[in-house]
């Protein structure tokens, strides 16, 4: 069987090999085991049952919690030649009706389904007498209490696998689970834990970085127009905050979507068609969207505000790079952002849950203020003790000069206690600046010594060193419905003179990626052939397999089916189209 699975893996999908894990999963699935695989997004989870699924006879049923996740795993799968189909809210009755027929004639090969499917007992009696060898369970923390995004639905798959008398094998998928979390999902799915593959949570190709105290609104826009031929996500805590961003970046010329419930349906599925489509380049969004979005040429994921916390962070993040290429993720640090979150928290509908979701808010705050390796960080959080320092992390690579802002800081902290240590940065910087706010003049700041002794500089840039100080626990923040700074210990040494601060210069945005002519025509090939179809740009191909076709640069079918991602049903499909390409290109060249 393990032989028919790696045949099937080069003609339908391209690859040569099965990557780290995605072997072992695959015998325990053929021996019968039901199973947990943990791997990080993008690590190839999917291959996992997709391959089974092509050996073994009758239908895979794959539960699976995201209406765009099945639509883009069945779109890929078919454009592979795979007969696959989904049943959720998005079909009408006929259309569901004409799926479970496919399903019962056994002319479907992997079933994707929403987990609130399995609440409907006429949906359960359609299956009975259907074949299933296997049942997939993606995104398996979904099951866990103590999961990120728990999904009471998911605790009814137990219900589902009575319904097969010949007792499918399980396999539990996720990227981000806790070793609490992995405990849960083996107890509830009946998996014995020596049947657990773990690939490691190591995404090598995307690096990490927390940026502090700068002004986040101009970091954005140099960063997006310096890649604008790139897509990314910008992901925000608030709807008011997505809106913000969306509009600056139109603003700047820059082709962008929205996402957030406030959204109205029609907007917001546009534009993740748009986004998915390569129609725009970025995506400015809250956590609703990306659970299951399969995009592959996703190059960068900034947070402008901190996500809630690391299990949500490294999903959200790991969004970037699915094609293995290298790929970054950023979150913009600011100390409001904590009490943001803890309001979102305080309004989850089970208070009961509110605890141990500050624990978790807690390790996202010690994430963004670690010195040491980002990466090395995320993957002990979920259990791995043995990481060693990535090298290629904002931590790691940080060659920054410091520079001597002591002088500064005691400017800052001084005003704070002619202030009374009972208001917030915002009024702070403004009475540095020498602003003639009305609140400022009430309250008789213009008659302080500290007023306007920074006036040099603009509010923005005080409260962003108000920010960096917090950060170095110089200032500390009394949380409130009206958030206010204090000088703490820390600080008050460095107002008596017993200590210098140094601070980092401002980081500096940088291109991702050379300017490749023969890519961006291949791009342009790409987007045609997929128009056509009715299907994503990275159906087609991933970005990958464009820059391989470009480092090998193909003449004939035989040396095209060699790039990687190329199988006999691709070739057949779009082989002619691209080695036009290619051609038409090397003799302009020449």
């Amino acid at each position: 069987m393990l032989e028919e699975a790696k045949r099937l893996l080069q003609s339908y999908f391209g690859y040569e090999a099965f990557r780290t894990g995605q072997e072992q999963a695959i015998s325990q699935v053929f021996e019968g085991h039901n199973s947990i695989c943990v791997m990080p997004t993008g690590g190839g989870k999917s291959m996992c049952y997709q391959i089974p699924a092509l050996v073994m006879d009758g239908t895979t049923i794959v539960i699976s919690p995201l209406i765009s996740l099945m639509k883009d795993q069945v779109d890929a799968l078919t454009a592979a030649g795979i007969p696959a189909a989904y049943i959720n809210s998005s079909l009408d009755f006929e259309e569901v009706r004409e799926t479970l027929h496919n399903v019962q004639q056994g002319a479907v090969k992997l079933l994707y389904i929403a987990p609130e499917r399995l609440d409907s007992q006429i949906f359960l009696d359609e299956l009975q007498g259907v074949h299933v060898p296997l049942i997939a369970v993606d995104e398996a923390h979904c099951i866990s209490q103590w999961g990120h995004d728990f999904r009471p639905s998911y605790r009814l798959i137990s219900r589902m696998m009575e319904i097969f008398p010949n007792n499918p094998t399980v396999l539990a998928l996720t990227a981000t689970a806790t070793p609490q979390v992995r405990e849960d999902i083996c107890r509830i799915l009946n998996i014995d834990e020596e049947h657990t593959v773990m690939t490691g949570f190591e995404r090598a190709n995307l690096t990490f970085s927390v940026i502090r105290g700068q002004d986040r609104e101009r970091f954005v826009k140099e960063y997006v127009e310096k890649n604008k031929k790139e897509a990314g996500i910008i992901y925000a805590a608030t709807r008011k905050t997505v809106d913000s961003v969306y509009e600056m970046l139109l603003k700047k010329g820059i082709k962008a979507a929205r996402y957030h419930a406030g959204v109205p349906d029609e907007e917001r599925k546009k534009g993740q068609e748009r986004f998915l489509n390569d129609e725009v380049n970025v995506m400015v969004a809250t956590n609703a969207f990306g659970m299951g979005i399969d995009k592959s040429n996703i190059r960068y994921v900034i947070h402008y505000q901190l996500p809630k916390n690391m299990e949500s962070y490294y999903q959200e993040a790991g969004r970037a790079g699915r094609d293995g290429l290298p790929s970054e993720c950023i979150v913009l640090y600011a100390s409001q952002d904590v009490q943001t979150q803890r309001f979102l928290i305080d309004q989850a509908q089970d208070p009961s849950r509110i605890p141990g979701e500050l624990v978790k808010l807690q390790g996202m705050v010690d994430y963004c203020h670690t010195e040491n390796c980002l990466q090395q960080f995320i993957i002990h959080y979920f259990g791995d003790s043995n990481a060693e320092p990535c090298g290629q992390c904002g931590s790691c690579l940080d060659e920054r000069e410091s520079l001597d802002v002591t002088k500064d800081v005691q400017m800052v902290l001084s005003c704070v206690v002619r202030m009374g240590q009972k208001f917030g940065k915002m009024l702070t910087a403004q009475v540095l600046t020498g602003s003639r706010n009305k609140k400022v003049m009430d309250f008789g700041f213009d008659k302080l010594s500290t007023y306007g002794i920074l006036k040099h500089q603009s509010a923005k840039e005080v409260s962003n060193l108000i920010e960096f100080m917090i950060s170095q626990d110089l200032l500390a923040v009394e949380q409130g419905t009206y958030p206010t700074i204090y000088v703490p210990d820390g600080g008050r040494d460095v107002l008596l003179g017993k200590r210098k601060v140094l601070r980092k210069g401002a980081v500096v945005t940088k291109q991702l990626s050379e300017n490749d002519p023969l890519f961006e025509e291949l791009r342009k090939v790409r987007k045609e052939l997929a128009d056509e179809a009715g299907v994503p740009p990275f159906v087609i191909f991933s970005d990958k397999a464009l820059q391989d076709m470009c480092s090998r640069r193909p003449k004939t079918p035989d040396s095209f089916l060699e790039v990687n991602g190329v199988g006999a049903n691709k070739l057949e499909k779009y082989g002619a189209a691209f080695l036009e390409a290619i051609r038409s290109y090397e003799k302009v060249e020449t």
